[in-house]
Parts: C-alpha cells; structure tokens; sequence
C-alpha cells in the first residue's frame, strides 16, 4: 500500500471515529452504532449492474456505486433460502440448517429451518440496542417458531415462501393457494391495490422512524421479492423498455459481455461460455415468440426500474431524518439470475395454468405468470457459466455495493474474493458486537468468514488467504474453492468421477477441465471436500414433488 493510500485510510477511520462520537450518546445515555440497511433482490442478474455492463435505469444503484465500493468476486450460495441462511448466520448453509432448499427432514444439517447452532445477526444486534426489522421475503421456514419475530427481528412483515404474487396473496404454488404473510409473527393480509416493493419499502421506512424515534441505531433488512417471478410490474416501469430487447437473448450476452471488456473487467481474448443446452437459438423462434420474448425482458427491467426507485425513497428517507451519513447501505443479490419457468413445468405448471395466464396482452398484470427462463438468465450471468441452481460461477457470483461509513475506497471496483460469510463478522464489527462461544446455554459453531472492514477502509486488498477454502454442498452440486483453483460437480446422481478442476485466474467461464493436468490441486481439493463432507454431515436425500423453487 503506498503513502498515500495509507494517509486516505487513515484520514477515512478518523473521520469515522469522529463521527460516531459526535454521536455518542443519545438522549436516552444508549451508546450510537452505526446503523446498517441491507438491501437483498431476488435473482438479480450479474450484468444487470451498471457497474457491471448492464442497460437497465438504476440511478439510485448508480450512485451507491458512485460514493461506495463494488466487489467483483462476491460469492453467494446457488439458491435463494440456502443464501438467505447463511447470510444471517454467517456460516456454512448445514450448519445454519438449509443444507437443501425446502426440504425439512429433521436430518443435522437439513432441518429446514435456522439451526440452534447458530445465532442469527438481528438477535445479536438486538442485545447490542439495535432496533431490527425487515420486510420482505423469509424462506426460513413456516413454523410459529421459525418466524423473524423469534429469530431477532423486533418488526417484521414477511412472505413466508419462496415467491409470491406482487400484486395480491393469490397464491403461486400448489400447495400454497394463498400465500403466507406475517406481521410481527402475527398473521397478516395483503393490503389492497399494494405492490410487493412499494409496500416492503413502506414497511421498512415505518421500522426505521421506529427506531429513531426509540433514538436506537437500526438494522434494517429489505427483502425485496424483486425481480423474481412472476415478472409483474405497472406498465410505468417497463414501457420505457419497450423494444430495446428485440435483438433477442444472445445479442444481449455479447452486448453485456463486450460491456465488461470495455470496463476492463475482461481481458480482450476472453471468450464466452457455452450456452446451456435448454437455451434455444433466438433465430429458430417465431416473430409471434422473439416479440414474447423481448416482452419478459422489458418486464424484468421494468421490475429492477422500480426496485431502484424504492432504493432511492428508503436512501432519500435516510437523508430527511439526518441518519444517512451514519449507515452502512449494502445491496446484492441472492444468487444468480433465474432460469426456472415454471408455467411449463410438469409439477407447478397445472396448478397455475387453472389460476394465471401467459396471454401477451396481460403479461405484466397480476393474472399473469412469466418467467425469463434460461435464454435470458444466460444473459444476466454473462461472462459466467450458468445461472442460479448451479455451484458455477453463474449461479453464485453476484453483485455487492457497500456504501457508507468508514469506505473510504468510493466509485472503486474490489476484485478481492468475498463470500456472504464475510458479511455477518462486518456487521459485528460496526456494531461492536463480539461473536459468542455459547448462547442461550449452547454452544454454538464459530464464524466461518471474515470482516469485510479492511478492504472497506482501503487498509488490505484481501481478507481471505490463497489457502482459504470456501466449501458448498447443494442438492448433490459441490464447489470447493481455493484461490483461483476450483472443483465443480453439477452432475446428477452425484458421483465423485464427475469432479471437475477449473484454474479461475484464467478461466472464469468454466471451460477447460484440467484436473488431468493438475493432479496435485485436483487430490488437494478432493481431501478438502472430503473433510467438509464429514464436518457438516452431507447427505444426497431424495427431492421431494416440486422440489427447487
């Protein structure tokens, strides 16, 4: 680190240091923390970022980025709930008891819900004074002791599964004919005329006066259900994009991934990955199919259109009641961007054929069930193989902006890699807070990442070393990663000699299987897998009807 960038990092703590104790104590004698706003979209693609090559209006994301840091090498798990786990435990999804999405079984590691083994971030911001809420989508399980308002959340309003109409409760499952809400672990009705966004943020800005007016720091969770199917918004958002998609889903890839050769994200000779088999040629569709196509996408963007404008009420609400230099604002998506349709799919696909259409003239409306499926999920993961579901680089590299106090690094990218462990320890830290042995009268399993503190401030350019190992098991797909080394499996019934060995420093696209050329790394690795398979206890159990939502 030069001179320089020493003097900045310093100068940034002290203006910090400074600014906390201009706020030290509140009237009530409480110490002042900084506050935390965690922003969370729903299978939000890679390149939908500015940052990142995308096309999409996003002035309030724009300017997060603009006054914060951008990490190019954030990993998230493959899976909305599985993420979701680890996120607010800051530890490996066994552990924190999802080790598979929506499957309960009572099984270490698959109990479906958060484990005891674990503490969850809003309980131990809580004890520390923290006024904690959070709206939005749950997918943590459904018992009366699952729910947010016994995990540390002193408000919340929540979607109990995994998806849900943005219009209403009709329901988008079979087994869920009207969708499950709760108000501070109380059921709750879907107000009249609402819109998922619109009204989370509304719940969010109500939690967040609660805690000034309590003159208590808050963690804030904004769990948008945005862009998440079914892709449903006002025609205000999307008809701005009306037509800019007519060029189909592999224009977009290349234009995107051209975007971040621009940027210099990608080196001049990087080529794009195969496209997965399930994609068909844009030019083998029907005019009548290319202007539905183009129609998912415009709705997609319009939905990330309003997801932004949201963004930008909670930070212009922030400003208005004077708290907004003194919170920590971080957005990132779940997973990668989604490829599930399940409007044709043999389990989902009868039930919401009896309650929704995919007419084109109510594309959009609360009738209407769309998805963007794979074609353009190739797209919103461009340059990476693959999309959310897969342990590739396109199910689990996401975005994350990190804006506020104490980053002192603003409009610059981190190409460190990070993982959403490393964000509960971050929290911790701003908050004061120290991670327990025991709580509750039972010990409980050690943070598994690192604060993210030292690359905020611009003190280090990692936090992780080359011999770190980032492990995860999902369904029977594993990636086991170690500095640029990574093995894959994504082949099912799972079965070792799938493994596959990818050097990243050379091949983010997942391309060039060199397990053979490096047996070393490729055994190394295996060993690793093995020792993590024994730790959490990894079972392959059998998928329940319509298990992947």
């Amino acid at each position: 680190m030069t001179y320089t960038h020493q003097f900045f990092a310093t100068f940034t703590l002290l203006l910090f240091l400074v600014s906390g104790c201009n706020r030290m104590q509140k009237a009530d004698n409480t110490p002042s923390q900084p506050n935390i706003l965690l922003i969370v979209a729903d299978d939000f693609g890679y390149t939908d970022l500015s940052a990142f090559g995308g096309d999409i209006d996003t002035p309030n994301l724009d300017a997060l980025i603009e006054n914060g840091i951008t990490f190019s090498g954030f990993h998230t798990a493959p899976f909305c709930a599985v993420t979701r786990a680890m996120l607010l435990s800051g530890n490996d999804n066994h552990i924190a008891g999802m080790g598979s999405q929506d499957l309960r079984t009572g099984v270490f590691g698959y109990e479906g819900h958060l484990s005891d083994r674990i503490v969850p971030v809003p309980q131990l911001l809580k004890d520390a004074g923290y006024s904690t809420g959070m709206a939005g989508k749950w997918h943590l399980g459904k018992r009366p002791a699952d729910d947010p308002s016994r995990k540390g959340f002193g408000y919340s309003f929540i979607l109990q599964d995994g998806g849900g109409n943005h219009y209403s409760d009709r329901g988008i499952f079979p087994t869920v004919p009207v969708s499950v809400y709760t108000e501070n672990g109380d059921s709750a009705g879907w107000p009249e005329g609402a819109y998922s966004t619109d009204l989370y943020t509304d719940k969010l800005i109500s939690y967040i006066n609660e805690a000034a007016e309590r003159n208590r720091p808050f963690f804030s969770f904004a769990a948008y259900t945005t862009p998440h199917w079914p892709l449903q918004v006002d025609p205000e958002y999307w008809k701005k994009y009306e037509g800019q998609y007519d060029d189909g889903y592999e224009a977009l890839r290349l234009k995107r991934f051209n975007r971040m050769k621009e940027l210099g994200f990608l080196p001049e000779d990087e080529e794009l990955p195969e496209l997965h088999p399930r994609v068909e040629p844009w030019d083998s569709l029907t005019a009548e199919e290319q202007r539905a196509e183009a129609r998912k996408m415009e709705l997609y963007a319009g939905m990330v259109d309003n997801m932004d404008h949201n963004i930008g009420r909670l930070i212009d609400h922030l400003k208005e009641i004077g708290e907004y230099d003194n919170t920590l604002i971080l957005f990132l998506s779940d997973n990668g961007a989604a490829a599930e349709d399940f409007y044709h799919h043999t389990y989902f696909g009868p039930f919401l054929k009896e309650h929704y259409t995919e007419e084109y003239s109510m594309m959009g409306m609360e009738e209407s069930f769309i998805s963007y499926g794979p074609q353009w999920a190739e797209a919103g993961a461009s340059p990476f193989k693959y999309f959310k579901g897969y342990t590739t680089q396109g199910g689990m590299n996401t975005p994350l902006v990190i804006s506020g106090p104490g980053v002192g690094q603003k409009g610059e990218v981190v190409h460190a890699f990070t993982t959403l462990m490393d964000l509960a320890p971050t929290f911790y830290e701003y908050a004061g807070v120290e991670y327990p042995e025991s709580y509750g009268g039972r010990e409980v399993y050690p943070l598994r990442g690192a604060s993210l503190m030292p690359l905020l401030s611009g003190e280090r350019e990692s936090v992780h070393t080359d011999d770190y190992v980032f492990p995860l098991e999902h369904r029977g797909f594993v990636q086991i990663r170690k500095g640029n080394w990574k093995l894959v499996n994504i082949e099912r019934p799972f079965d070792e000699a799938n493994f596959e060995l990818y050097d990243l420093s050379n091949d983010r696209g997942e391309q060039n299987d060199v397990k053979d050329l490096h047996p070393d790394v490729y055994r190394d690795l295996l060993n690793e897998w093995y020792a993590y398979r024994d730790e959490v206890q990894v079972r392959i159990p059998t998928p329940e009807p319509g298990e992947g939502l």
